[in-house]
């Protein structure tokens, strides 16, 4: 035995010589040569243990290699959540993947081609965001929502009060929480009214020469129901006018117009046609980009966040710029077709995949369900769907699987919603639900 394992680390290929195979080498150069070297040693171990024949040992350094760029994975969200937070909320249109690409490269973000000096930086997509929200007298964009509010709590109320409703410091999700945002930036909170009910002479009362503005948050992922009141923006702009105190509407999710899917849902024209100084909202929720915090209002406030130091620490690189600039000019995106996606029409894809999934002799029922706008918005708004109703033992191996396909489990069934699945990844979906029921039944 002693003599044969002699000869087996004998017969394992050099290292060299493994990484100046074509296919090898050419991982090599994509991944880094330090990274492949790695793997041909885990995979030349493997065979000195006898696990692995030596011929077999570039197959294997090629099977053994982490996707190129990333160790993100690509899922088919059918969950019937629209903004999945952990999925990574709003999926980015075809526009936008291609500005991305584009401005992956060299760009003229912050260059005048014709002149050839240094240009504002963003100009496209800034402008491209004025143009969606008419009624803003100038916008500014930062990393995301909650950089948005820091920015404006920072350089409007720092040392001083921000007036904002009990009800309304909200807990967003893995702990955070507005109050201790606000507070970090050196504003103390000002709070008015109870839980439940907040009344416009709880803000009157509590307006002073140490109010830096007044705060109206929407609780986008709650409800709160019964013996309630609260104060419009409009009702909040008409007291604190004649002040010189701003007010400051943070919307969240990031619909910059009415939608009358979402009726409910607040949004960036309406708050700033009724009075507020300033919006900021978030670009990867309903409006259906990247991850972004917008900032809209009256001109000299914002000019005065862009000029603040904090404003360079918060700015969005080129890729979300461009991502950006694509989602506001043009219209279609995953976002707003789940949003606004006909059940009817839904009901007639989740049958046809359900036929093709019986024809592989697949146990399957189509069911009406109900979806949710999720990412923090429209809370309590559900969207009528149709789900493909399969064995719960699919849930792991479909999450598993490439790409993954993430469901949910309900009353003993994995359920997947198509309104959350782009229509033309409904055979990849149907070929992914065939090789987990094989991978299972082995």
């Amino acid at each position: 035995m002693h003599a044969e394992q002699q000869d087996q680390r004998r017969r394992v290929p050099r290292t060299d010589a493994v990484l100046a195979d074509p296919q090898v080498a050419a991982a090599a150069a994509e991944r880094g040569r330090d990274a492949v070297r790695d793997v041909v040693r885990a995979v030349q171990q493997r065979v000195r243990a006898g696990d692995l024949p030596p011929e077999e040992v570039v197959p294997a350094v090629l099977a053994a290699l982490p996707p190129a760029g990333t160790t993100l994975r690509r899922v088919l969200n059918a969950t019937g959540a629209v903004l999945h937070t952990n999925l990574g909320r709003a999926q980015l249109s075809p526009a936008a993947v291609d500005a991305v690409v584009t401005a992956a490269g060299a760009t003229d973000v912050e260059m005048d081609l014709v002149s050839g000096r240094r240009a504002r930086r963003g100009r496209g997509t800034l402008a491209a965001l004025r143009a969606a929200v008419p009624a803003a007298g100038d916008v500014h964009v930062v990393n995301n929502g909650a950089a948005a509010l820091a920015l404006v709590a920072t350089a409007l109320a720092a040392g001083r009060e921000i007036v904002v409703s009990r009800g309304e410091l909200v807990e967003i999700g893995d702990g955070f929480r507005l109050p201790d945002l606000l507070e970090s930036t050196g504003a103390r909170l000002r709070e008015v009214g109870t839980t439940n009910r907040t009344t416009l002479a709880d803000y009157r009362a509590a307006l002073s020469e140490r109010t830096g503005f007044v705060l109206k948050v929407h609780p986008s992922n709650f409800v709160v129901t019964g013996f309630t009141a609260g104060v419009e923006a409009g009702e909040l702009a008409g007291e604190c006018a004649g002040l010189g105190v701003p007010v400051v509407v943070d919307i969240g999710s990031g619909l910059l117009a009415p939608d009358p899917a979402l009726p409910a849902e607040p949004d960036a024209a309406t708050a700033l046609a009724a009075g507020a100084d300033l919006v900021t909202a978030s670009g990867d929720k309903l409006l259906g980009g990247p991850q972004a915090g917008l900032l809209l209002g009256e001109a000299g406030l914002v000019e005065r966040l862009r000029r603040h130091p904090l404003a360079r620490a918060l700015r969005v690189d080129k890729l979300t710029l461009a991502a950006l600039e694509a989602t506001l000019r043009a219209a279609p995106n995953p976002t707003r077709a789940a949003v606004h996606a006909d059940p009817s029409v839904l009901h007639e894809r989740c049958l046809a995949v359900a036929e093709a999934l019986r024809g592989g002799g697949i146990d399957v029922a189509v069911q009406p369900s109900a979806a949710v706008v999720g990412g923090g918005g429209a809370p309590g708004v559900e969207l009528a769907s149709w789900v493909l109703s399969l064995h719960p033992d699919l849930a792991v191996p479909l999450r598993t699987g490439d790409p993954a396909v993430a469901g949910r489990v309900e009353g003993g069934r994995l359920l997947l919603d198509l309104r959350t699945v782009p229509t033309a990844a409904d055979d990849l979906l149907v070929d992914l639900v065939v090789a987990a029921v094989r991978g299972v039944s082995r």
